[in-house]
């Protein structure tokens, strides 16, 4: 078992005053079979009134409004957990259980197509020899196998709208194009598959009480006969360095932070994450 800790924080400079703004903050990781979360919490400055709300995939959202003229905002959650190494689920499905009218039913959202995942033709023929070879939970690694042989992690290289295909095209990308291009190979097998944000930190034989700079992370989550994790970036199974936030069928559905502002001008956005193993 570890514990951490998780400081996000995310500033924002207008550059006129905003006169209202309303926003809405994933960034709280819900206790499960596998974590615990022992504390979380969200502020600002300018200080808001939150309230806090479960959506419909089950992540904790904190939404908060600013009616003061403001020039910066900052928002900074802070979270303790306590993780474990995930249990693999017990049951598991034959392809043709997966092809049935009952679970393409119950799982029709994380079976289709998404902005970000679009329908490809060519990811097609390559899950389909994939599965041919392979029984679904067997499937679920080559998939995650085969986009971390596709892409190469590069930071920079896509941005925050780019969906899996584009990574594919070019042929690098960060954890969340890793995350998609699993999705869009996984769905085309008719496995039900969804997106999971959350923070990875990243050493194994982490030092208790030493604060590294993090970053947010992306995995995906299968269904073959029950729900478990993998992670494509690093094509391994997930484990205690792993806190999961949000769950959903892409990056839309678990954006650590989005918003609407009355007010002119772009802005600057900073984002400092820092993990510390507690334990």
């Amino acid at each position: 078992m570890w514990r951490m800790r998780v400081v996000h924080a995310t500033g924002y400079a207008y550059k006129s005053p905003v006169t209202a703004s309303y926003n809405e903050a994933r960034l709280t990781p819900r206790s499960d079979s596998r974590q615990n979360v022992i504390l979380n919490r969200v502020e600002t400055i300018p200080a808001t009134r939150s309230y806090r709300y479960v959506d419909y995939w089950g992540t904790a959202v904190t939404a908060f409004d600013l009616h003061a003229p403001h020039t910066e905002l900052e928002v900074t959650s802070s979270s303790v957990v306590e993780t474990e190494k995930p249990e693999p689920p017990a049951e598991s499905v034959s392809w043709d259980e997966l092809a049935s009218e009952a679970v393409r039913d119950r799982f029709d959202e994380v079976l289709g197509p998404t902005h970000y995942t679009p329908a490809s033709r060519r990811i097609e023929r390559v899950g389909k020899r994939i599965a041919k070879e392979h029984d679904p939970r067997e499937a679920v690694i080559a998939a995650a196998r085969w986009v971390h042989s596709e892409l190469e992690y590069v930071p920079g290289t896509t941005g925050v709208h780019s969906s899996g295909i584009d990574a594919l095209r070019e042929g690098k990308g960060v954890c969340q194009d890793f995350a998609h291009l699993s999705l869009i190979l996984l769905r085309s097998m008719g496995i039900p598959a969804r997106y999971v944000s959350g923070y990875l930190h990243p050493k194994k034989h982490a030092v208790v009480g030493d604060t590294i700079d993090g970053q947010s992370h992306a995995w995906i989550q299968a269904w073959t006969g029950g729900w478990w994790n993998y992670d494509p970036t690093n094509d391994t199974a997930i484990n205690e360095q792993y806190i999961s936030v949000g769950v959903g069928r892409d990056y839309a559905d678990v954006t650590p932070l989005k918003g609407i502002y009355s007010g002119e001008g772009s802005t600057d956005l900073d984002v400092v994450v820092e993990i510390t193993r507690l334990a």
